[in-house]
């Protein structure tokens, strides 16, 4: 019987029209014309209000619109405080989680990938999230996720005059709720659709970057949603800050004062990285220790500030010439490290001999206009052939280095076997008239 009792009052529910004039069908009309309810919470309240109902009319005589008003009335504003308390735990959730994802690293891109990442779980159906940071008036790209999974791939560079860069330039949020039929892309491809909301990261009144969300349908955010995106926009804009400024007093300790380039710190680094690499995928890694030849001259006839100017100028030069994988750093005094990834002795050698060839397009305006002359003897040592580790590894370039020095200044030297007594395997001359 109860069975048969709930299949009838589920399909009365579902079609009240068949009870034209009932306490129910004035209540079902109320909650249908009430667009503060979303859709797919309506059936629910009908169920209960349909209980109500029910159990008035057994114990009351009492029934018409005025009861139905009464009870809709009760039990929306019961839904509304329940829907409230709601939406605000799950705000205070969402905001918990943000902190803490968002300050667990100050790494500048996990920094990046985390907001893209919590920005794609906020709102439904998300196509895409976007970060780009702003600094002195110009946009770069800084992370983003796709809902295929794709990261880190931008899909258009900020048009001047887009909606990014005018959300910049006007520190204000902005929201299209139809990209295809929007005068800000109309210059934009055809495929774009949807909509889209675009908001500044501000720290301190200051403009840190933009971040974009887009959805695959068309239509307005929620107020929900929108509270939620500039939760997790100060939040992105606080962490991306911190970010940024570890990052660039990371980037000072490990930056020469003199030349700029990366120090010895750095240095170290970096080698551990390669060896790690190298180690990983059996791979080699060479390492070219570099002194320049003819710099005591320098600082005995013009002093230490002219030496700084001339180490300034002829590093930054010779480093505008590696390649982009390349890796030079100051290892001190008038001495360079070359660090080259995926790099065997024949091509270590060309690479060395190429830097030698530099010194004779290299110029500096001495003081007084005179002119001294000046040139790079190196070592060459390549992991794993010349050392096991990136310590000896060091060791017998420096080794290397040594040797070409003091016998054969202007040339470079290759290590001979494992690192121990650091003799050079042999020498490698430059030109065919020595």
């Amino acid at each position: 019987m109860m069975q048969v009792y709930n299949s009838k009052r589920n399909r009365e529910m579902n079609t009240p029209h068949k009870k034209t004039g009932s306490t129910f069908t004035r209540a079902w009309e109320i909650i249908s014309q009430d667009a503060s309810i979303p859709p797919e919470e309506k059936k629910s309240i009908l169920r209960l209000i349909q209980v109500l109902i029910e159990s008035r009319e057994r114990s009351s005589a009492k029934n018409g619109d005025d009861d139905a008003m009464s009870i809709t009335q009760e039990v929306i504003s019961k839904h509304s405080l329940m829907s409230t308390v709601k939406h605000q735990a799950n705000e205070l959730d969402a905001l918990k989680r943000i902190s803490l994802n968002l300050t667990s690293s100050l790494d500048f891109q996990t920094v990046l990938d985390a907001v893209v990442t919590e920005a794609m779980g906020l709102v439904k159906d998300a196509r895409s999230a976007h970060i780009f940071l702003y600094e002195r008036g110009v946009l770069e790209f800084g992370a983003s996720l796709h809902a295929d999974g794709v990261r880190n791939k931008a899909f258009a560079v900020p048009r001047e005059n887009g909606l990014t860069y005018l959300v910049a330039k006007s520190g204000k949020q902005i929201m299209v709720e139809d990209i295809l039929h929007h005068p800000i892309f109309k210059d934009s491809l055809k495929t774009w659709h949807g909509s889209i909301i675009s908001i500044p990261l501000k720290f301190k009144d200051e403009i840190v970057g933009v971040m974009n969300l887009s959805r695959s349908v068309t239509g307005h955010f929620s107020r929900s949603e929108i509270r939620l995106i500039s939760l997790l926009a100060d939040q992105a804009a606080v962490a991306i800050f911190n970010a940024s400024l570890y990052k660039r007093v990371t980037q000072m300790a490990n930056t020469d004062s003199v030349t700029g380039l990366p120090n010895r710190r750095a240095l170290d680094e970096r080698l551990h990285e390669e060896w790690r690499y190298a180690s990983r995928m059996n791979t080699e890694f060479a390492v070219v220790m570099m002194d320049l030849d003819g710099f005591k001259t320098v600082n005995d006839n013009f002093g230490h500030n002219v030496g700084d100017e001339l180490l300034y100028s002829l590093f930054n030069f010779l480093a505008q010439k590696m390649r982009g994988s390349d890796f030079l750093a100051r290892y001190g005094g008038d001495e360079l490290t070359l660090v080259m990834r995926n790099t065997g002795l024949e091509a270590a050698q060309a690479v060395t001999e190429k830097v030698i060839g530099l010194m004779g397009e290299y110029n500096f305006n001495f003081p007084e206009d005179k002119n001294l002359s000046l040139g790079i003897s190196a070592g060459i040592a390549v992991y794993p052939a010349h050392a096991q580790t990136p310590s000896d590894l060091l060791r017998a370039a420096d080794g290397a280095l040594y040797y070409a020095k003091k016998y054969y200044r202007g040339k470079y030297a290759v290590a001979k076997g494992m690192t121990g007594n650091l003799n050079p395997l042999k020498l490698k001359k430059t030109s065919p008239d020595e």
